[in-house]
């Protein structure tokens, strides 16, 4: 089924696995390979459209209005995705929000129009907002070193902890080696392992296993660890769980009640669409029961997702010096140039070129059969999240055609300019 309608903007008050070469750097950039193959597709029910009110665009008004959104999130759900559910936030007015496809393959459910989904990597975002913040408070600096508040953890196979800063940490410049941890190649592998759950040390030791993949500072190179290590560091300096920051600085302060973490909760708050992974093999598999690592497991919205990145961009969450140090970028390597050509990232935030001249911020993710590409403008003005209830792992040509739909439906919305249908 497919919902089409604008919506009210919500009240606000005042983040493992095995496979080929190509998949497994995919995997890393958003964490969304629990597996990697797929079955076939499921059928779409029949397209519903619900009246637009007035506050709404229709065909008539100029910029990216409700057609075509639903026009760009029909194109990703064409190309087997289950399930589709955006949003687009402006400054005033109504959100516009669509969805497509189906909540439940093999139904004619539609997709909650604000279902709950895993953000994965979306995450970072979130605890590189706590770092920054606890920089700008003089509780560490982005120049010291992991050791000084990790002493001896980040150490062995020419892995040192007395070289690795927390910047190099944020921005995937630190040469830390991101280990696969086991399963999702199959969908055996998922059943059996998919409650599978890692504490902190254990993820970096697996790290440790392996040299570094660059001397820090010489390269960059996606490591969910390094992001492992902050959650630690910042566990040191406050003394009190990592989440209970984001939550006590972020989440609270921004109405971001949609936002949670499961913890050993396999399953996702209801509504939520259901989440598939398509093997190479061909299956598709209903993959959402799983227990994910942090900092990738948080669950979210659409609302709440657009709501940080507008807090963030708009300044209510950094002061302007801090955020303009969270967004001094470097080139991404040349595997991830090819899901984000021309990207650069920053401390937890990406950096991509719009269509329409400048460029956008954003933080994408992936795990647990869901999808979430998002971006803001500069100014956090506008805001657009998209969640995807499929992951299309059968083959890499697959996985970017999704990363690139999705990512027209982004640069569309934040250059508010009809989607026309073509590639950006």
């Amino acid at each position: 089924m497919r919902s089409t309608t604008p919506a009210s903007a919500p009240h606000h008050p005042n983040t493992p696995l095995s496979g080929r070469p190509a998949q497994r750097q995919h995997r890393r950039i958003v964490k969304r390979w629990l597996a990697t193959a797929a079955a076939a597709l499921v059928t779409a029910g029949a397209a519903v459209a619900i009246p637009l009110t007035a506050d709404a665009h229709d065909a008539t008004t100029p910029g990216y209005g409700q057609d075509d959104l639903r026009r760009d999130i029909d194109a990703i759900q064409a190309l087997g995705v289950t399930g589709v559910q955006a949003r687009v936030t402006t400054g005033t007015g109504r959100d516009l929000v669509a969805t497509s496809g189906v909540a439940e393959a093999g139904t004619d459910r539609p997709v909650p129009r604000n279902g709950y989904f895993r953000i994965a990597s979306t995450g970072k975002a979130l605890v590189a907002t706590v770092v920054l913040q606890l920089v700008d408070e003089g509780k560490l600096a982005l120049d010291d070193t992991v050791d000084r508040w990790l002493p001896g953890l980040v150490d062995g196979n020419g892995n040192d902890g007395r070289r690795i800063t927390i910047r190099q940490l944020l921005q995937h410049t630190s040469g830390i080696h991101d280990d696969d941890l086991p399963g999702y190649t199959t969908p055996q592998e998922y059943y059996e392992r998919r409650y599978d759950t890692y504490t902190p040390q254990q993820i970096v030791a697996r790290a440790m296993r392996h040299h570094p993949d660059f001397p820090p500072g010489t390269g960059w190179g996606y490591s969910n660890t390094g992001y492992v290590l902050l959650d630690m560091i910042i566990e040191k300096i406050t003394d009190r769980p990592w989440h209970r920051e984001v939550e006590d600085r972020i989440l609270k302060p921004l109405g971001m009640d949609h936002t949670y973490l499961p913890g050993s909760t396999p399953t996702l708050r209801r509504p939520h669409a259901k989440g598939y992974q398509v093997f190479p093999s061909g299956e598709r598999v209903d993959v959402t029961k799983v227990i994910l690592p942090d900092p990738g497991s948080y669950v979210s919205t659409t609302a709440d997702v657009n709501r940080f990145f507008q807090a963030l961009l708009g300044g209510e969450l950094l002061p302007e010096a801090r955020l303009a140090e969270m967004q001094e970028t470097v080139p991404v390597n040349e595997e991830t140039q090819v899901f984000w050509p021309h990207g650069r990232y920053g401390l937890g935030l990406a950096k991509r070129p719009l269509s329409c001249g400048g460029s956008y911020w954003s933080h994408e993710g992936g795990d647990g059969g869901y999808i979430t590409l998002n971006g803001a403008t500069d100014d956090g003005s506008r805001t657009v999240t998209v969640s995807m209830s499929t992951a299309l792992n059968d083959s890499p040509d697959n996985a970017l055609r999704q990363e690139q739909a999705a990512s027209n439906l982004v640069d569309h919305a934040l250059c508010d300019t009809p989607g026309n249908g073509q590639d950006t």
